[in-house]
């Protein structure tokens, strides 16, 4: 499909400004064919012949009337899946969150379940802005074919443990979901280095160098968990996992809350990033990530939801919040992380830890994933940022950061294809059917 968006601001991630409001941008198919100025009729025509448009023409051209258009963000650590414990099991720890509460009723899952339930989350995603997950749950297959279905963009990661799965079969998932779809990928990956045993481990950290690969986990969450950590092998998780060569492609940890020094040291010399997850590392009372530490160190930080069990929400702008919030309280620093760093979290690093290297901004013959950004609500009001016609990107960063909401997106497009539109979904799912079959799974589970 071939559509013209004009009257934009357009904010790259590439440039780190956008322009005036008169910038137009072009799709073609699932790329961003052209972005620029608005150009007389012959040069219009040349740049459409350029981008191989002329032909057929566009087949939708819209007015942003001086909306936002820019990278969609991506949700770089969820469990989406788990919808169905949105709610269930509030205000525990996260030790017995997860033994108690969580692991006895996925158990009681089936992998169609699972798939219905991701379905329920994609909704989450989209009308939220996000156009890419980083996903780790249980039913690859399944996962992708909800992902598949719908239009959206995932990349998986392993989830491998001593209950759930094993080499042999995270191998299989690598081989055979990265060639499943344009819109799938996987990566290896792991529960956690306290839920999956040192035999399991050294195989894993095998296969990263088996395929030259990097590897995904949870990381350094809880205090408990270090502790026990150098109770067994006499170092923090980082190091340990660091030592068993499970590094030597990059990666990223998921949480990294209780970091040391020499860990931050570690995870940037290898190129590991982190995927902090304020909101779910605050409800389960796991601690802050000590973010300006990591970046002054030179991690790379993403941003992720986490799971809607210990969230319970799959909202980035909260995310965001959160993370500007609690770095300011941590390090007692009202500068402690600016705004458009963490707008870059959001949109760009996410894609670049998830290998997504095609998605990270707006620029001709990437991806066509972005989002459009209701600069008509008041919460964006005054344009503070935009003066003579110009928008400064740090102002419009701090309008998203401390004031947006999910109703600011007005439009999620993935692979050049709109997903979801001031307010209608168009994901190949009938709303009240979904609801009604997520209403059953939990009926049967709670029945249980």
């Amino acid at each position: 499909m071939n559509l013209r968006f004009y009257h934009a601001y357009i904010l790259t991630m590439e440039e780190n400004e956008a322009a005036s409001g008169e910038r137009e941008l072009w799709v073609r198919d699932d790329r961003i064919a052209y972005i620029g100025r608005p150009a007389d009729e012959s040069e219009r025509e040349r740049n459409m012949r350029r981008c191989g448009i002329l032909l057929h023409g566009f087949d939708r051209e819209i007015d942003c009337e001086g909306d936002v258009l820019m990278p969609g963000f991506k949700n770089a650590h969820a469990h989406s899946g788990m919808t169905l414990f949105r709610s269930v099991a509030d205000d525990l720890p996260l030790a017995e969150w997860l033994h108690q509460q969580i692991f006895p009723r996925e158990a009681l899952l089936t992998p169609q379940d699972i798939k219905t339930l991701t379905k329920l989350a994609i909704m989450e995603y989209v009308s939220g802005g996000v156009t890419a997950v980083f996903d780790m749950y249980l039913a690859p297959d399944e996962i992708a074919e909800a992902f598949i279905e719908t239009g959206m963009r995932c990349v998986q990661c392993g989830t491998v443990n001593n209950f759930t799965h094993s080499a042999a079969q995270l191998e299989d998932f690598y081989l055979r979901l990265n060639e499943k779809h344009p819109l799938m990928g996987y990566r290896l990956g792991f529960h956690a280095e306290y839920t999956t045993d040192l035999k399991l481990l050294e195989q894993i950290a095998a296969l990263a160098e088996k395929y030259r690969q990097p590897v995904y986990m949870h990381l350094s969450e809880t205090e408990k968990e270090v502790a026990e950590c150098q109770t067994r092998y006499g170092m923090s998780p980082v190091a340990f996992l660091d030592s068993l060569g499970m590094f030597s492609y990059g990666g990223a940890g998921y949480h990294c809350v209780h970091v040391s020094d020499e860990d931050m040291e570690i995870l940037a010399k290898k190129s590991v990033g982190v995927v902090t997850n304020p909101a779910s590392n605050m409800k389960l009372m796991s601690g802050i990530a000590p973010i300006r530490k990591m970046l002054q160190k030179g991690v790379c930080i993403a941003l992720g939801t986490d799971g809607p069990a210990s969230n319970n929400g799959l909202d980035l702008f909260r995310e965001m919040y959160l993370l500007s919030v609690l770095a300011k309280y941590r390090e007692q620093d009202p500068a402690a992380v600016s705004p458009m760093q963490i707008l870059t979290m959001a949109a760009g690093n996410g894609a670049r830890i998830m290998g997504l290297t095609n998605c990270v901004s707006l620029s001709e013959g990437a991806k066509a994933d972005m989002i459009r950004i209701d600069m008509r609500q008041p919460e964006m009001r005054p344009l503070h940022s935009i003066t003579n016609g110009k928008m400064e990107p740090s102002g419009f960063a701090a309008n998203l950061v401390y004031s947006g909401s999910k109703r600011d997106v007005r439009m999620t497009m993935v692979d050049g294809r709109i997903l979801y539109e001031d307010g209608r979904y168009y994901l190949n799912v009938d709303r009240n059917t979904l609801y009604a079959e997520v209403e059953r799974i939990a009926d049967r589970i709670g029945e249980s």
